[in-house]
């Protein structure tokens, strides 16, 4: 794993905790990310899709991110702990001055996705990206989220994007295969190719991936965290005992509504905040709410919520998941 590649390891795309009136629940917000730095992770994502920032206003996107540093400046952890704040648009111009704004406040890097519902051809998000990357003043990872935004930024673009200085890693989430093998194969040194998709993890890595940018950390940080490490250590077999141990909650955290609806259930499950999320998204419905305690349950995870010292529970302190219990359960939910 090359020394220059800023970005790698586990990053949890952070939730935004609201209480029952709309509002930012800020004391509880504060908890979790206190939670997720003595967990271990390797990096923080404020104002990813995770964090519903389609419907956060400029000023609370400012807060998020402001008390996401706040809060890592307590922990001596900070030099080594990646703050990520999540600046894209739609509008070039609305991306560049979020970019800079996050800049001022301090964080590592950009989390910029593709522009929604322009439909950019391929030269214009080449544009687009290079754009941003020249007058934003952080190194940018391009967020690449085709089921969201609409459009792909194609193997080829991100290439010619990667040899850019401040274009240093892509956010991955195409599920294309064939495409991520080519980027990781032909990327330049430095860059970090981080997957999108919670269960691409383990895959990824396997290829020379540098981690994930990932929904279930925020229930399971320190075991996303291992994961990484093992993997980049060369020890597949733990990597690959941890990923088989969390697949379910992974697939669990998009089943029955979009993200986060099914995360934020799963939270408030685990005692860790409300299942609140804004219109118009609404909370996960009844019928995959028994489907998702069950994995919380055998899982382990429902006993994560008020341990914070998660780094190496899952060599098998914690009891196995029992897949028959929760492939049952799986059947119920669809039936």
């Amino acid at each position: 794993m090359p020394a220059n590649r800023m970005l790698r390891g586990a990053f949890t795309a952070l939730v935004t905790p609201f209480q029952a009136d709309g509002s930012i629940e800020e004391a509880t917000f504060r908890a979790l990310v206190r939670r997720q730095i003595d967990s271990g992770v390797h990096g923080l994502v404020a104002c990813g899709t995770t964090g519903e920032t389609p419907t956060l206003s400029h000023e609370e996107d400012e807060w998020v991110i402001g008390t996401t540093l706040e809060v890592a400046a307590e922990r001596p952890s900070r030099d080594r702990l990646r703050i990520v704040a999540g600046t894209g648009s739609n509008s070039t111009a609305t991306a560049i001055r979020s970019t800079r704004r996050a800049a001022a406040m301090g964080v590592d890097a950009a989390l910029v996705v593709a522009p929604y519902y322009n439909k950019p051809d391929q030269r214009m998000l080449e544009a687009h990206f290079r754009a941003v990357a020249e007058e934003g003043d952080l190194p940018i990872i391009v967020y690449n989220v085709p089921g969201r935004t609409g459009v792909n930024v194609e193997a080829a673009t991100l290439l010619r994007l990667a040899e850019h200085p401040r274009i240093v890693a892509v956010k991955e989430a195409s599920a294309n295969m064939d495409q991520i093998a080519t980027i990781l194969r032909d990327r330049p040194a430095g860059f970090a190719v981080l997957a999108g998709d919670d269960t691409w993890t383990l895959p990824m890595l396997a290829m020379g991936g540098d981690g994930v940018i990932c929904t279930c950390a925020n229930e399971i940080p320190g075991p996303m965290a291992e994961m990484c490490d093992a993997a980049f250590a060369g020890d597949w077999d733990t990597a690959r005992r941890i990923h088989e141990r969390w697949l379910p909650l992974m697939k669990a955290n998009f089943a029955g509504g979009p993200n986060p609806v099914p995360v934020k259930a799963a939270l408030a499950m685990m005692g860790l905040t409300t299942d609140a999320v804004r219109l118009p998204l609404l909370p996960l419905d009844d019928a995959f709410r028994a489907r998702l305690r069950l994995i919380l349950e055998t899982t382990g995870a429902m006993e994560l919520g008020a341990d914070v010292t998660t780094r190496g529970s899952t060599g098998g302190s914690r009891r196995a998941a029992s897949r028959p219990a929760i492939e049952r359960a799986t059947a119920t939910a669809h039936a």
